[in-house]
């Protein structure tokens, strides 16, 4: 009798992936995946160990399947990824585990037991960082840059453009790294042609991540002239002030940021722009975050996430001097988030009486919930969408949206 496999999935998309190229090989070697962990008699946590906010994630995941076992209703737990990767002496710290696998490495397998919704995937296409950004740890838990084999990334498209997906989102740690490793230049936009041209059934095409000091000009204009490429900017900057990052070893200057933002928003009008701060970082001084809070209201992002700066051992910044105390550093998370609060709400509203194409993902209460093109999975926001007409998932549908919130939108199916 087969063993019945449950996945308890944490961390980001690209946890998802490894998640789901283990479970396809697990599942090929005599495994039976269920969904529901309670019908489980072996569960694998796949870990991440980015932050402390997500190690405390893991282990608190961890402890609780413990006390599962502990009661009879658990056989066995398998704890795979960051978290057993960076830190080897855990199994001596928790001993009713039963086996502690780390990171995988970069995988060419075929095999997949989606962990998404049917209509949409991510696709991988590197492993690692050449970053080297001095508050994380990501390379020292998943190594060097490796772009993974074109031919093999080209295959994973057919085999979804076969399945006829809706969505496919392109990821990475930093997907403006693919080919650097090989040919010691971003070769990005020569393998998006390829993922386009193989691909003709699949409606969204979605970049995640891109370096900000590595975005050509070449890839800007493709995402501009190919309508199923998203208009949509994923563009993690951290910070604005100079000194902050060049202590961040971020290699790229305010001056830079602000030039780079305003060359995309001139070839892609109407771009969706998201990015990425962190508050607290060492020896920030009040006047230097005063400058990043009122970049962030004058740059007036679509998308925007905080980080509060998280002290890992192992990185560089770990042992600069100037760390802040932990409140003032929550503190600092909220203003930025306040902040942007508001430019949300005045971005959305510019959508009302517009109408918009949305992919439909689910029916939830009576009324269907959909993404925009400027919303990616799980991360962004989200359209309420009122029909009387049936909708599927995975469909595309115009909604004219009739009102706006502070970070999703409220339509009606046009017909």
């Amino acid at each position: 009798m087969k063993q019945k496999l449950g996945i308890l999935s944490l961390g980001c998309p690209r946890n998802l992936v490894d998640a789901e190229n283990l479970l396809g090989r697990l599942n090929s070697k005599g495994y039976s995946i269920v969904d529901d962990l309670k019908d489980a008699q072996v569960v694998l946590v796949n870990t991440c160990a980015f932050i402390e906010e997500a190690k405390r994630e893991s282990i608190d995941a961890i402890l609780e399947l413990i006390e599962l076992k502990k009661q009879g209703r658990l056989e066995k737990i398998i704890v795979h990824g960051c978290l057993a990767q960076r830190y080897k002496d855990l199994k001596n710290q928790l001993p009713e585990v039963d086996a502690f696998v780390g990171t995988l490495g970069p995988n060419h397998q075929q095999l997949r037991f989606a962990l998404t919704p049917k209509h949409y995937a991510y696709l991988k296409i590197c492993e690692g960082c050449l970053n080297k950004c001095s508050y994380c740890v990501i390379p020292k838990i998943k190594g060097k840059l490796v772009s993974l084999d074109e031919e093999t990334i080209i295959q994973k498209v057919r085999r979804l453009n076969r399945e006829k997906i809706s969505e496919l989102n392109i990821i990475g740690q930093d997907i403006t790294g693919f080919g650097v490793d090989i040919s010691g230049r971003s070769r990005l936009t020569g393998l998006l042609k390829k993922i386009i041209r193989n691909s003709p059934d699949i409606g969204w095409i979605r970049l995640l991540y891109l370096n900000p000091g590595r975005i050509s000009d070449e890839l800007l204009e493709l995402i501009a002239s190919c309508k199923r490429v998203c208009k949509y900017i994923d563009l993690p900057i951290q910070h604005i002030n100079d000194r902050i990052l060049k202590l961040m070893n971020r290699k790229i200057t305010r001056q830079e940021i602000l030039s780079l933002i305003g060359k995309i928003r001139k070839k892609i009008p109407g771009v969706c722009l998201r990015t990425s701060l962190i508050a607290g970082f060492p020896s920030e001084t009040k006047e230097e975050f005063g400058e990043l809070l009122e970049f962030v209201k004058e740059a007036k992002f679509d998308r925007l996430g905080v980080f509060v700066y998280s002290r890992e051992e192992g990185t560089p910044a770990y042992n600069f001097k100037g760390q802040i105390a932990r409140k003032l550093k929550q503190d600092r998370f909220e203003a930025i988030m306040s902040a942007q609060q508001k430019i949300a709400a005045e971005l959305n509203s510019r959508f009302l009486g517009k109408t918009i194409p949305v992919l439909i993902e689910e029916k939830q209460d009576g009324v269907y919930i959909g993404r925009s093109q400027a919303d990616a999975p799980e991360v962004d926001g989200m359209v309420y969408v009122n029909s009387k007409k049936r909708l599927l998932e995975g469909e595309f549908v115009k909604v004219k949206i009739t009102d706006t919130l502070e970070y999703d939108l409220v339509g009606e199916l046009k017909l």
